[in-house]
């Protein structure tokens, strides 16, 4: 919050002008894969995925100052993509896990307690905050926007402290094959680009975990 200007994606904006392939990058790429530069005066240097902006279809990647410095608009850049269809010892039939590569989620905190899944969280989100990205079809590519127009609320749940890579629980919302709202169901995800002043976004919010039952 409180940068001049709407929808800031830290690090590097990653995009494929041909729309198919483009659709393949955002989908298979996870947050925490390895991004390596191949072109260019920053050639053999590595980064790592932050996360995924949907409509305008862009991978975020992050960089050291070093390599930024180096970097130019039409550097390529190839992920390693790993992690769709990862699945946790346990919870195969209830929690799906997504957008997330395996190395990251050894570093995530996560532990088991009376058949739950726990991990820590930065902020709980309620469902009538969440707004732009509900009703896509698809929560392996993109975000969901935590609408922001109403100050008040934002408070009372301590969301106005947010920085990106914070993780964050979305409450009863289903993204198992969608996004859509579902009593009882929860996604934890990742902030992963800025606020905006447009009616129905805000931080935009990647998901990594979902699940139907509050497991």
């Amino acid at each position: 919050f409180g940068m001049q200007g709407d929808h800031l994606e830290p690090g590097v904006t990653v995009q494929n002008k041909d729309t198919t392939e483009n659709s393949a990058l955002n989908l298979l790429a996870c947050v925490g894969n390895t991004a390596r530069v191949v072109s260019g005066e920053a050639r053999g240097e590595a980064g790592i995925v932050t996360g995924k902006h949907g409509g305008v279809e862009h991978l975020l990647v992050w960089f050291s100052d070093d390599t930024l410095d180096k970097l130019v608009i039409g550097d390529k850049i190839q992920v390693k993509a790993v992690g769709q269809g990862a699945q946790i010892t346990g919870f195969e039939d209830t929690v799906q896990v997504m957008n997330l590569d395996p190395a990251l989620y050894d570093k995530l905190g996560v532990t088991t307690a009376a058949g739950r899944l726990m991990l820590p969280v930065a902020a709980t989100v309620p469902a009538h905050l969440l707004g732009s990205g509900i009703g896509s079809p698809n929560a392996r590519r993109g975000d969901i926007d935590i609408m922001t127009a109403d100050t008040a609320e934002l408070a009372a749940h301590g969301l106005g402290t947010l920085r990106f890579g914070d993780i964050v629980l979305l409450q009863d919302c289903d993204t198992s094959y969608g996004r859509g709202y579902l009593k009882g169901a929860v996604t934890v995800g990742v902030v992963v680009h800025s606020n905006c002043l447009l009616a129905g976004h805000g931080p935009g919010v990647t998901a990594l975990f979902t699940a139907k039952t509050p497991v």
